[in-house]
């Protein structure tokens, strides 16, 4: 026997479970029905669905604040200049020790 109830399923009624004085031939098995799976597989995926939706409007929502920022911060870096006073472009630029000529000549 593979499952306890196998011989049940199979039609076979164990003399056991008639009541005394019964006609066996008129005794009739009830099975439950299979368990379904649909119900769960389909909230399994709708709870996949539905977490993968979540992390994706997180993202583009944190990623256009982000992109707001730098466009802001892009926009007050060319503005700061002109409203201080100052006309020209501001360049950082490293200064290189300049070398004695006059001794590399001799």
């Amino acid at each position: 026997m593979i499952r306890p109830d196998a011989q049940l399923r199979s039609g076979h009624i164990p003399a056991d479970l008639i009541p005394p004085g019964t006609d066996p031939r008129q005794v009739v098995i009830i099975h439950t029905a299979p368990r379904s799976w649909t119900g769960p597989v389909l909230l399994v995926l709708v709870a996949t669905v539905g977490l993968c939706g979540l992390v994706y409007v997180t993202t583009v929502a944190v990623l256009s604040l982000v992109q707001v920022a730098a466009t802001t911060a892009a926009a007050i870096k060319t503005a700061v200049p002109t409203l201080v006073g100052g006309g020209g472009l501001i360049t950082l630029a490293i200064k290189t020790p300049k070398t004695d000529r006059a001794r590399t000549k001799r």
